[in-house]
């Protein structure tokens, strides 16, 4: 375990034991059964780990995130705003010249982040490019192609379209690939010591297999094949652990610091884990989900509504909860479609059901 998390026993901190053991039985049952081939969860409060365990695996094995990948380009991309280098307010068309036409030059760099940029999940031609193993800025000039679904900031659509375009903004602006980025002023300062950005110079044997169907796209470019794996793709391509996505939450609840290494400000912290969209009614934070997010948190009905996390379509959560200082991390290698993220929300649940005082 790493000295960034030190360990405590659950009474120590204020939870209940067999209700948290029941947390991770119920990942151990999924196991048993053969419906999930392998999970980790890791649950920490106030600062303390108390439950770190490995079922069909051992706990700190190496997972495709997919979704989870969002928040921590939307913090590689606030380390700049911190900086002065970007403003949220300024329209995307500033940063990426080609970002032209119809109602994009009313884009904003901060709608981004929050899916109310009007951009689509994918672009029309998301199968044609994956079939054809495009690099990352083939999808970047798509995009800039596509028309908008509707007026920025007058609709709420999950988008990873946009996600990508803050990557490449990242990209443009610091002059940097983005993977390195994210390893250097992220990864490497939080102690995130399995973290990547796509492979990080791993075989896919050395991380989980995701349980996909079998045809042939996925054989092709599916979540198990080299192109997918180490295209460091922005919205879903990151690598990582319990313990490091731990560290990373943990860090948030520090107001942006973790074993006295600063990577965030405290204000920066509070805007990224509040709502951005109350006149949407579909709370979303910058890169972060909310607790009553319409979509993509999965982190249960029991947390308070100040919880931020977010959820990945390979099976995986990350979420804290201010209010109660709780944090958890569960990742598994059976897809949230198989069952609408409900394995997530009710490990979740029992979870937050441990916190006696």
């Amino acid at each position: 375990m790493t000295d960034h998390l030190p360990s405590a026993t659950p009474t120590a901190q204020g939870l209940c034991p067999e209700r948290l053991a029941h947390a991770s039985a119920l990942l151990a049952a999924e196991v048993a059964a053969g419906r999930v081939c392998a999970a980790s969860i890791l649950v920490a409060r106030h600062g303390r780990v108390v439950l770190r365990a490995g079922h069909g695996a051992q706990a700190d094995a190496v997972y495709l995130l997919a979704s989870i990948s969002k928040p921590v380009n939307a913090l590689a991309l606030m380390l700049l705003v911190e900086r002065g280098r970007v403003s949220l307010d300024d329209p995307v068309v500033f940063y990426l010249p080609e970002f032209t036409g119809a109602d994009r030059a009313q884009v904003r760099v901060r709608d981004l982040l929050t899916h109310t940029s009007g951009l689509p999940d994918m672009v029309p031609q998301n199968l044609e490019l994956r079939r054809a193993h495009a690099p990352l800025d083939a999808f970047v000039q798509a995009v800039c192609s596509t028309p908008l679904l509707y007026p920025p900031r007058t609709g709420f659509d999950y988008q990873s379209m946009g996600t990508l375009l803050a990557g490449e903004i990242v990209q443009r602006v610091s002059g940097q690939a983005l993977r390195d980025f994210h390893q250097r002023e992220i990864f490497d300062v939080l102690g995130m010591k399995d973290s990547s950005l796509g492979l990080g110079g791993r075989q896919i044997a050395d991380t989980l297999w995701c349980q996909c169907e079998n045809n042939p796209d996925m054989e092709r470019f599916g979540p198990n094949t080299w192109y997918w794996r180490d295209m460091g793709h922005p919205w879903g391509g990151m690598h990582s652990t319990v313990t490091d996505l731990a560290q990373l939450l943990q860090a948030f609840l520090n107001g942006g610091q973790l074993a006295g290494r600063r990577l965030l400000g405290r204000a920066t912290v509070a805007r990224m884990t509040s709502d951005h969209n109350s006149h949407l009614g579909t709370p979303w934070g910058l890169g972060w989900g909310l607790a009553n997010s319409p979509v993509w948190v999965y982190c249960g009905e029991l947390v308070s509504p100040r919880t931020f996390g977010h959820s990945g379509a390979t099976g995986t959560v990350a979420w804290a909860d201010p209010d109660s200082q709780l944090l958890a991390v569960i990742l598994t290698t059976r897809p949230t479609a198989y069952d609408d993220g409900r394995l997530l929300r009710t490990v979740s649940n029992a979870v937050a059901a441990a916190v006696v005082r």
